[in-house]
């Protein structure tokens, strides 16, 4: 087991033991908001610390994720290489062509060699490094769009050595295909980072890059728009170098239907990624009536739930990221208790939020606003504190 998985099942025990009522002091047990205080308290400072010792492995994680990318991409040169004497056993024998499309693989093993050997390069992630995002994940836009890009810089460059210049004429398909995906590249980085300034979207950063953030959302859930343009990209790029590998005097064009599946496919994954996230919603407040409590009106020391909806935003919703909702009530910032239950969280919650009336707070009309983990804050919803 690593120390990831054994400070997560600490976590785990220390949360769901709390939530059975053990291990709180005896001199607490009398007061249920000093008890639940002390132990989003104690459950905050837990996960702080714990991230923190996993935050500390992360560049060697990234660079154990680095060297496995760096000997996937060494492999599959390698079978890029054995493909022409394969298809020319199969074909119509050596050539040219074939020569130099070997050669054309020499520069992209040169990068692949020099991101494995360096330990600089290996520790800002190698051949992995231009994939990155702001926000510290692989982007599934720029890694189909390093495949097209290599693709065709290869047919270009193995064109280029036969002096072939006629087989130009024929990479119409292949070159829309890599501007598509280059445009994508550059609409989705622009869109996201508008957006995030404008506060119309939430963003997390991650820990560390994953290889599974390619099909997956910030939230680690599988991704049906991502998942769908990797693998239309994918068959397209694979076509593409198989009709390389048949006949590498020419610029290898996927027919006009697969070209014209990517684009739509790439329409599909940008607008998906202008629609997704948002900033949080308050759409309602009341008062947290126990049983047996009168309807009252809102007063100090009362517990208010927040009705709305995006106040976990996808990515947020480990221990230490959720200890970082906050709700402003008039002046005061009220951090939002971490309330735990068998298996997970109680509150905050994405659609739910609890929090206590601060003392500190005038009677009359207040502002509540959100802020949420990724630092986005609600629009303003007006309640009334009587005296």
């Amino acid at each position: 087991m690593s120390g990831e998985e054994a400070a997560a099942r600490e976590f785990a025990r220390l949360r769901d033991e709390l939530a059975a009522g053990r291990g709180i002091p005896d001199a607490l047990a009398h007061s249920p908001d000093a008890s639940r205080q002390w132990v989003s308290d104690e459950l905050t400072r837990t996960a702080r610390d714990a991230a923190a010792r996993e935050r500390a492995d992360d560049d060697a994680r990234l660079a154990r994720l680095a060297a496995r990318a760096a000997w996937t991409a060494a492999a599959l040169l390698a079978l890029l290489a054995l493909a022409q004497p394969v298809a020319a056993l199969l074909g119509d024998g050596w050539s040219t062509g074939r020569t130099a499309a070997l050669v054309a693989l020499l520069p992209p093993g040169a990068a692949v060699a020099y991101a494995a050997l360096g330990r600089r390069q290996r520790a800002r992630g190698g051949v992995l490094a231009p994939l990155i995002g702001d926000d510290n994940r692989l982007s599934t836009s720029r890694a189909v769009a390093a495949a097209w890009l290599l693709v065709a810089c290869h047919s270009l460059l193995a064109l280029a050595l036969t002096g072939g210049a006629a087989g130009f004429a024929d990479g119409a398909g292949l070159l829309t295909a890599a501007a598509v995906a280059l445009a994508v590249t550059v609409w989705v980085r622009h869109t996201v980072a508008t957006r995030v300034r404008g506060f119309r979207m939430q963003k997390i950063r991650a820990d560390r890059p994953r290889a599974a953030d390619l099909l997956t959302d910030d939230g680690g859930r599988g991704s049906f728009t991502g998942t769908q343009y990797a693998a239309v990209a994918a068959t397209g790029v694979v076509w593409t170098a198989a009709a390389l590998a048949r006949n590498p005097g020419h610029i290898p064009s996927p027919p006009w239907p697969l070209v014209l599946l990517g684009a739509a496919s790439a329409l599909a994954y940008a607008a998906a990624r202008y629609t997704e996230g948002g900033r949080p919603v308050i759409q309602s407040i009341v008062r947290v009536r126990e049983p047996g409590d009168l309807h009252a009106p809102i007063r100090h020391g009362d517990e208010l739930e927040i009705r709305g909806s995006g106040f976990v935003p996808a990515g947020a919703a480990a221990p230490d990221r959720l200890a970082e909702t906050v709700v402003r009530i008039g002046g005061v910032e009220v951090p939002v208790p971490l309330v735990p239950v068998t298996g997970g969280f109680s509150n905050p919650g994405d659609t739910r939020l609890r929090v206590p009336v601060p003392v500190e707070l005038d009677a009359g009309p207040v502002e509540v606003r959100v802020i949420t983990a990724a630092g986005t804050e609600s629009g303003r919803y007006v309640i009334t504190v009587a005296d």
